[in-house]
């Protein structure tokens, strides 16, 4: 008889994406922004204060060709 359990995970990623059109590149206020917003997403979503510190990698940077993109990943089990 086999021994093993079977997981099934739906991820769900989060993505905040600033415009970065070369020759000037993403314009600071508005990766503050974005940053302002995804961080507080990603308390709401791990259900953390405004007060408690999140993680060095809690939310990750990406640059594409003409964007900025912020993120980070939700998993939840499926039934």
């Amino acid at each position: 008889m086999a021994d093993f359990t079977v997981e099934k995970i739906t991820r769900r990623i989060h993505r905040w994406i600033v415009p970065a059109a070369e020759p000037w590149g993403a314009a600071a206020a508005e990766i503050g922004k974005a940053w302002a917003v995804a961080e507080l997403a990603y308390r709401e979503a791990h259900g953390l204060d405004r007060e408690q510190p999140l993680h060095d990698d809690a939310l990750r940077f990406h640059v594409r060709d003409d964007e900025v993109v912020i993120e980070f990943q939700t998993e939840t089990p499926t039934p």
